[in-house]
């Protein structure tokens, strides 16, 4: 079987690893005093949008500790036991990331309907200068994030929980206005129901994004078929089957198939096929890792794709 790769270099807008995590340790410093000063705050003005917030501010903390676990292990070479090394931690880091968001919604959407019913007085003040903090400090959060989330599901996922938390603070923050200067107390629950909703709505697709990849389905930009039907034009080739596509990591698109050939042919004359298999699949479909078995005569299965 014929193993091939691009070596090209992966510098879709990426930062230096190591600014990648010290702008991680940064955020992770900023929330946890975010975080004991909402708790606190919280607690002593009785709102629970703050401690909603907090809640989130937590969960912040945790997601971003995984990134930057997650971040160190993908830098880790591959070993004989691990032979394609910790690609995917940073996979797995932004999907138990997605999951906590979808996790704390429900929490709060709970907290605030039984606020609702039960409405209470609160410090206003307090909340005020709380929710202006956090907006500060996530905000800088979120532009030490920016650049990197766009490249890289691991980051995107942090920078979302910052990014939703700045929202929420902004949201705290009008909410302790209408508290203090129109007595509106229900605004509290409800601003909590709004956070939670808000926190589905940009935890769902990543979520969905980050099981893809785990699940090896072949990612959405990608048409099997009409990957086959182009290497099929190839002379000698046959047909094309047993094919797998999947997605390692955020860098790399790995392509599978059988190939079967009309001719007995010389291993140099695959080897120069297997080069224009390669620059078709690269530079057409962003695949940059092609693995073929090449067969003639054989006896098998020639679907397309296969069960194992």
């Amino acid at each position: 079987m014929a193993h091939s790769h691009h070596n090209h270099s992966h510098s879709h807008g990426y930062s230096h690893p190591d600014l990648k995590g010290r702008n991680l340790i940064i955020s992770i410093l900023l929330n946890i005093l975010i975080t004991i000063s909402q708790v606190i705050g919280g607690l002593i003005s009785g709102s629970l949008s703050l401690l909603s917030d907090a809640l989130h501010n937590f969960s912040d903390v945790l997601s971003l500790i995984v990134s930057y676990m997650a971040n160190l292990l993908s830098k880790k070479k591959a070993s004989t036991n691990k032979t394609f090394g910790y690609k995917r931690a940073e996979i797995i880091a932004a999907f138990v990331n997605a999951a906590t968001l979808m996790i704390v919604a429900i929490i709060l959407i709970k907290e605030a309907i039984e606020r609702f019913f039960d409405p209470q007085e609160i410090e206003s003040d307090l909340v005020i200068w709380l929710a202006l903090l956090g907006i500060a400090a996530n905000g800088f959060s979120v532009l030490l994030l920016k650049k990197d989330a766009d490249s890289n599901m691991n980051m995107k996922s942090a920078y979302l929980h910052l990014l939703t938390d700045m929202m929420a603070s902004v949201a705290v923050l009008i909410g302790g206005l209408l508290m203090k200067f129109y007595q509106m107390y229900w605004v509290d629950p409800a601003l909590t129901l709004a956070i939670a909703l808000y926190l589905i709505y940009m935890g769902f697709d990543l979520l969905k994004d980050s099981t893809r990849v785990l699940m090896l389905f072949t990612p959405n930009t990608i048409q099997v078929q009409q990957i086959v039907e182009a290497i099929g034009k190839i002379k000698p080739i046959k047909n094309v089957h047993h094919v797998h596509i999947w997605q390692l990591n955020e860098d790399e698109v790995h392509l599978e198939a059988h190939i079967d050939f009309n001719e007995d042919i010389k291993l140099s004359e695959f080897d120069t096929i297997l080069e224009q298999i390669e620059e078709e699949v690269y530079h057409n479909h962003g695949i940059n890792h092609v693995n073929i078995q090449p067969e003639f005569g054989k006896c098998d299965s020639k679907h397309v794709i296969v069960q194992d």
